[in-house]
């Protein structure tokens, strides 16, 4: 009885582990534990490793991306000014750390330059999509290590994109609707009007307001801050309502008052960078930096990465469940992949000696053809070479027949020529004989 009592707890302990969200009680506590230090913990132990945040400025040339990020971090960031001569979009990364008071920064700013320069614009997207795939793609694959070195890794993945939209006045570009809408699944996407101050404040809440209804007829998802959270909730749904946000960006500081601030000086006024009533600055660098920055990162690894790395393992092959919804082998999964791979590879061979053995017995042929030719060509000069030897030794004989002829004629000529010089020769004397007679 006892150890049927003993079985029956173990398997029950058993079923408990087993089922470790059933039957689940809350208990108090006697004293204090000390458990409740665990946030503190998590605190020191982030702060000590320190945080990691990328940003992708997306927008044409001239909007003034450098000098927002400068304004932004209020610092001096080091970078060449871009030229309208480039002949495709480059993507440009600089990383630098950062300090504020014990919290280390490693921020990234990943520019576009050349983005919306060229005249033909079609493809303009394709390297600032192909970039944000590279950096899953290099995370993906430090997670598919034997050996994960994750808390050490350089995450590179882009946690938020700026959009800097041009100050028109009138409606979105076509490069822009394009653009975001192929990275909205990508990246997190905070649409912004640069250099807001080229256009009146009742023309740039006629702006926003178009801004906002082409996105959403065009079906462009753009980050909307977060109100799950009560302590955020308020000022994130009051700030969701302002975007897109018009910034002014200034590293230049003027005296104000008895204040020295960013601001931009024109003939006609100032423009006061950090001042709401002129732009939306504050309300981006408070958003972006002070109150979501950490949920920029979560949504991050949780929406856009775990997109890209679902997909990406299904094209592997790999599911959660198989056809009979029972837990997915991953030892089978990848015995079957292995074996369609081997399947494809001999498949592959065996086209490739066929199409070889193909090639092979064509060439033969040609070979043979080309031997024919050659052989008949032969034929055919050596044939010509023996007529032609042929004339020519009949030539040659016709030749030597005329020099023996040319040379009796000569003979005969030669003693005709003696004979009639011995027979004048003889006459002469007999004339001299009778003259002296």
């Amino acid at each position: 009885m006892e150890a049927e009592a003993k079985s029956g707890s173990l398997e029950d302990s058993w079923a408990f582990i087993q089922r470790p969200g059933e039957g689940c009680r809350t208990v108090p506590l006697a004293g204090h534990v000390g458990f409740d230090s665990l946030p503190d913990q998590l605190v020191n132990k982030s702060v000590s490793q320190g945080f990691c945040f990328n940003i992708l400025c997306v927008g044409e040339t001239g909007l003034g991306k450098s000098t927002l990020m400068d304004t932004l971090f209020n610092t001096k960031f080091e970078g060449e000014p871009a030229t309208h001569t480039q002949p495709g979009v480059q993507l440009r990364s600089n990383t630098y750390d950062l300090q504020e008071s014990n919290v280390g920064l490693k921020l990234t700013i990943v520019s576009t330059v050349g983005f919306g320069d060229q005249i033909n614009k079609e493809d303009s997207y394709k390297p600032i999509v192909e970039f944000i795939d590279a950096q899953f793609e290099a995370y993906l694959q430090e997670e598919l290590k034997i050996r994960r070195v994750l808390h050490t890794y350089h995450d590179s993945r882009i946690h938020a994109c700026l959009y800097f939209i041009a100050p028109t006045g009138h409606s979105l570009k076509s490069l822009d609707l394009v653009t975001m809408k192929k990275l909205d699944s990508k990246v997190n996407i905070i649409p912004i009007i640069a250099k807001s101050d080229a256009i009146s404040k009742s023309e740039l809440t006629k702006f926003k307001i178009k801004i906002t209804s082409e996105l959403v007829s065009n079906g462009v998802q753009i980050y909307q801050f977060p109100t799950d959270d009560e302590s955020v909730a308020e000022i994130n749904g009051t700030m969701n309502a302002h975007l897109p946000f018009a910034v002014i960006g200034s590293t230049e500081e003027l005296k104000i008052g008895n204040k020295m601030m960013k601001a931009r000086q024109y003939p006609w006024g100032t423009v006061q960078v950090e001042n709401e009533a002129h732009c939306d600055f504050v309300k981006l660098r408070e958003m972006l930096i002070r109150v979501n920055m950490d949920d920029l990162r979560e949504q991050t690894h949780s929406r856009h990465y775990e997109l890209y790395r679902r997909c990406k393992l299904e094209e592997m092959g790999f599911k959660d469940t198989d056809p009979d919804s029972k837990p997915f082998s991953l030892q089978e999964t990848y015995e079957a992949k292995r074996n369609e791979f081997l399947g494809e590879l001999q498949k592959k061979e065996e086209e490739m000696r066929q199409m070889f053995v193909q090639r092979v017995k064509e060439k033969e042929a040609e070979l043979k053809e080309a031997e024919k030719e050659l052989h008949e060509k032969f034929d055919r000069l050596k044939k010509l070479h023996q007529d032609e030897k042929k004339k020519l030794e009949d030539k040659k004989k016709s030749l030597d027949d005329e020099v023996n002829a040319f040379k009796q004629r000569k003979t005969a000529a030669e003693l005709l020529q003696s004979q009639g010089s011995q027979a004048g020769g003889s006459q002469t004397l007999k004339r001299d004989k009778e003259k002296k007679n």
